[in-house]
């Protein structure tokens, strides 16, 4: 699996329906729901059904081939677009 893409947040904390947004691993959070409510999410590699679940830095979020890590606002060299 490749490593994390780093994604900065503004806060100490996002909540998971919102930083699947940030991270571009969801378009809308429409698409987000439902996703998170089949058990398709991964924090820190534990299965996450719990949209408003608070990410702090550090956290790792996985869906399907993708991965992005929670950063602060330092991280944002590294993001790819």
């Amino acid at each position: 699996m490749p490593e994390p893409v780093d994604v900065a947040i503004r806060d100490q904390s996002i909540r998971l329906g919102q930083f699947l947004k940030l991270a571009n691993l969801v378009e809308s959070g429409a698409e987000a729901k439902p996703v998170i409510a089949d058990g398709q999410v991964l924090v820190n590699g534990e299965v996450e059904t719990r949209r408003g679940r608070q990410l702090v830095l550090g956290d790792v979020v996985t869906l399907g081939p993708a991965s992005a890590r929670v950063a602060d606002e330092s991280a944002t060299d590294n993001l790819p677009w």
